[in-house]
């Protein structure tokens, strides 16, 4: 029995990117945005316990827009200097994707 070939997708490849964020030890940290509805889904984890949150998803090339979800509180990325206003009146982090 032959194996056949599966066909080519032409999907962008996805990239690693990592999120970031500083909150108290214990709290409850995740990441929101243009790339999952804006769901806050993607937990950030604590590793070491010492306020360092760290959670990685995989991202197709592309612009995003997104905030942080720390304790219920909706916070823009505050070591990305980058932000855009949102109908709400406040700001957006943005993160770029750059294709391989």
């Amino acid at each position: 029995m032959s194996r056949k070939a599966m066909p080519k997708t032409n999907r962008p490849v996805r990239r690693r990117i990592t999120f970031q964020a500083i909150a108290a030890p214990g709290s409850n940290v995740f990441v929101a945005g243009t790339f999952n509805n804006w769901q806050p889904a993607k937990e950030l984890c604590d590793k070491n316990n010492d306020g360092v949150y760290t959670g990685i998803l995989m991202l197709e090339p592309g612009t995003y827009e997104y905030k942080l979800v720390v304790n219920g509180e909706w916070r823009v990325d505050e070591n990305n200097p980058n932000f855009v206003p949102n109908e709400l009146g406040t700001l957006n982090s943005v993160i770029v994707v750059e294709p391989f």
